[in-house]
């Protein structure tokens, strides 16, 4: 598309998103901002009774610029931005606009996408993404064409960073964890990929004169040191190499990963395995599950593992599983009650925190579960696989040249679902989001379509490993069908 042409700015499971200098250029973000900002008002102005609009940004190219350059945009239809005084993650964002009762937030950043792109993400009063009702609106208003007039006024800058982190810092007793873990003779690293996260962690545990927490690639880094700032097994080279360095025989090594925007979470346990959400979710719901007096449900999306639905219900809460994007998580999340809602890509948020994936958040929890229950992560997540396992789980990305390819690949599985795969009997088909073909317990096979991209997820959970290996073969082949 033309870099001045609206007809195909679309949201996708977060925001928007494009190429910088291409799609995403002053232009086209102006008139989303605007559009955005025309919608916050009409939906939520007499709620709040707030005209106050929070921008934030992450560390990305010209990310710091463009959030100056909105200002008068955000200024021009009535309201008063507010304006991050640094780089700053998307929670801290949220959480702010949550606490300060903000009509809402735009943050400029592209996520874990490459270094080539950047974004906005807009953020409610609530303190979470808005949804697809919201940004179907802001859509067709772009088509309206709606112009403003900018007004240049001087800034209102806000520490927005250390209004997060001290509200964390308060709710954890940070010496308790700091000595136990030195008493258990671990050590963390942190690796926030050149991301908006670093040096979080080392702020939050600042007053402790241990250091027992070290962080890697926390510089800034515009090319994210040429790969995707998202918190994937192939792209922590680096610090799989440190945290073996580090190990001993009587000192052991945690990894603790953050995404560019600091809104997902990863890790790579005291043995060198990596632990997706699809690890970290179930142990977060085994531990505070242990702890926490309630019976509020888990919700968790359609990539998500079985044996999050299996530690749920042997605590008697209910479980529902959602279309992938945490916005789908959120909304339910301002709706009622919930103990927590993950997805498999590494958000995960907390009921009793705000409706959003915290990451920050998230590692402070992981630290306080380890620290108080004197057992280290590995040893949690065996025993979680032992009792409510086997399960073993996979995800492959395709990429395809173009839309046109995609298109013509997903429209041939719908219409071609088999009855088996291999030799296994499929015992359902689910379309909440994608094709997911469930074979048994902890076992099914899931075919997801980017909503922004040119690229087929493939996500298997399966019982053993060599079902995980046969399916996901299989699933490759399947999509390489004649006249393709």
């Amino acid at each position: 598309m033309q870099g001045d042409t609206l007809e195909n700015i679309k949201f996708g499971t977060d925001g928007w998103r494009g190429i910088i200098g291409f799609d995403f250029n002053l232009s086209n973000l102006s008139r989303v901002v605007v559009a955005a900002c025309q919608e916050l008002h009409y939906q939520y102005f007499k709620e709040v009774n707030s005209k106050k609009i929070l921008i934030g940004y992450d560390r990305r190219f010209m990310a710091s610029e463009f959030a100056k350059q909105i200002v008068p945009f955000i200024r021009g239809c009535g309201l008063e931005p507010i304006l991050s005084n640094s780089f700053v993650t998307t929670p801290s964002c949220s959480f702010y606009a949550k606490e300060m009762r903000c009509l809402g937030a735009l943050v400029i950043t592209a996520s874990h996408n490459p270094y080539n792109w950047l974004g906005l993400k807009i953020k409610s009063f609530n303190g979470c993404s808005v949804d697809e009702s919201f940004t179907s609106e802001v859509e067709k208003r772009l088509m309206l064409g709606n112009s403003i007039e900018k007004l240049e006024d001087a800034n209102q800058l806000v520490d927005i960073k250390n209004f997060h982190l001290d509200r964390i810092k308060s709710l954890f007793d940070i010496d308790f964890i700091s000595k136990r873990l030195e008493k258990m003779k671990l050590r963390i690293f942190v690796d926030s990929m050149h991301g908006s996260a670093a040096n979080c962690m080392a702020k939050i545990f600042a007053s402790n004169d241990s250091e027992f927490i070290s962080e890697i690639r926390k510089d800034a880094d515009p090319f994210f040191g040429g790969k995707p700032p998202e918190p994937l097994l192939n792209y922590v080279d680096d610090l799989k190499q440190i945290l073996i360095k580090n190990s001993t025989n009587e000192v052991k090594t945690l990894g603790i990963i953050f995404d560019g925007d600091g809104d997902r979470i990863a890790a790579i346990d005291e043995k060198g395995r990596y632990s997706s959400t699809q690890n970290l979710l179930p142990y977060f719901i085994h531990y505070l599950g242990g702890i926490k007096n309630n019976s509020y449900p888990v919700l968790k999306t359609v990539s998500g593992s079985d044996i999050i639905k299996n530690i749920s219900e042997s605590q008697n809460r209910d479980v529902f599983e959602l279309p992938v994007g945490f916005k789908h998580i959120a909304e339910k999340m301002i709706q009622e009650k919930i103990f927590i809602g993950g997805e498999e890509s590494g958000g995960v948020g907390f009921g009793d925190f705000m409706p959003e994936r915290d990451a920050l958040y998230a590692a402070m929890i992981l630290l306080n579960g380890i620290a108080e229950k004197s057992q280290y992560l590995f040893e949690a997540l065996d025993e979680i696989q032992k009792d409510f396992g086997p399960s073993f789980y996979k995800r492959i990305d395709i990429k395809f040249p173009n839309q046109s390819e995609k298109d013509s690949v997903e429209e041939f599985i719908i219409n071609n679902i088999p009855e088996k795969i291999n030799n296994h009997k499929l015992k359902s088909i689910s379309k909440i989001d994608g094709i997911k073909m469930r074979i048994n317990k902890n076992f099914w096979l899931l075919f997801r379509f980017s909503g922004t991209e040119p690229l087929l997820r493939l996500y298997c959970e399966a019982p053993k490993e060599s079902y995980l290996n046969e399916v996901l073969e299989w699933g490759q082949e399947f999509i390489n069908f004649p006249g393709k």
